[in-house]
C-alpha cells in the first residue's frame, strides 16, 4: 500500500483536493478532524491539566485554548507534546484498517506535514498550491478571518515554495477545480502503478 501525504498552506484548496481522492474511493484521514475528535475525547484531561480552564462542558474550547497559547512557542510545544502522540495512534489505526480493507493507496491529509516531521511517515508527498493572490482572497473571505490571523497562520507554516520543492507531486488549484480533479486522477493512476509494482516485488 502506498501512503500519500497531502499538504498545503492555508487557502490553497487542500480540503477540496482531498475530496477528489475520497470521490475516487481512496481512504483519506484528515488530521484536523482527528484533532477535533481528540478535543472531545482522549486529549481533554491532559490538555486541561497543562492549561487549566480551557475545557468547557467536557470539551476543549478552542478560543480559550488559543488564548492560553497566546503566541508563546513553549506553550505550542507543550500542547504538541500531548496531542501529536495521540494523533499518531489514530493515524496508525487508520492505516491498519486501510491495509485490512485491501486499499492500494491511503491518503494522510496533514496541514503541518513537513513542520511536524510527518513527511517521514509517508511514501510520497502531494503539495496543493495556488497563486498567493488567490490564496489571500480565499482566506480573507472566510468568516472571522483577519489579516493578523492569516499572517499568524502563515508564520507557523513552511513557505509554499519550500513545500513545492520537497513534493513528489504538485496540484495547482488556481486554474479551477476541474483541472485540479484531472491532476488528481493522473496522480492516482501513477500511485496505483507504483502499488502494483510494490506488490509484484513482494
Amino acid at each position: 500500500m502506498i501512503i500519500l501525504g497531502l499538504t498545503g498552506s492555508i487557502g490553497m484548496g487542500k480540503s477540496t483536493t482531498a475530496g477528489f481522492f475520497t470521490e475516487a474511493g481512496i481512504p483519506v484521514q484528515n488530521a484536523d478532524e482527528v484533532v477535533h475528535a481528540l478535543y472531545r475525547g482522549a486529549a481533554v484531561a491532559p490538555v486541561e491539566s497543562a492549561f487549566p480552564g480551557v475545557v468547557v462542558d467536557g470539551v476543549i474550547d478552542r478560543s480559550r485554548l488559543s488564548k492560553a497559547l497566546a503566541g508563546k512557542s513553549e506553550n505550542f510545544e507543550k500542547l504538541e507534546a500531548i496531542v501529536h502522540p495521540l494523533v499518531r495512534k489514530e493515524r496508525n489505526r487508520f492505516l491498519e484498517k486501510a491495509r485490512e480493507d485491501g486499499a492500494d493507496i491511503a491518503v494522510l491529509d496533514i496541514p503541518l506535514l513537513f513542520e511536524t516531521g510527518a513527511d517521514h511517515a509517508v511514501d510520497c508527498v502531494l503539495v496543493v498550491t495556488c497563486d498567493p493572490g488567490i490564496q489571500r482572497e480565499r482566506v480573507l473571505s472566510r468568516p472571522d478571518m483577519t489579516v493578523e490571523k492569516f499572517e499568524t497562520v502563515l508564520k507557523r507554516q513552511l513557505p509554499d515554495g519550500e513545500k513545492r520543492a520537497r513534493a513528489d507531486y504538485v496540484v495547482d488549484t488556481g486554474h479551477g477545480f476541474d483541472q485540479a480533479r484531472a491532476a488528481v486522477g493522473h496522480i492516482i493512476a501513477a500511485l496505483e502503478e507504483k502499488a502494483a509494482k510494490q506488490d509484484g516485488e513482494q
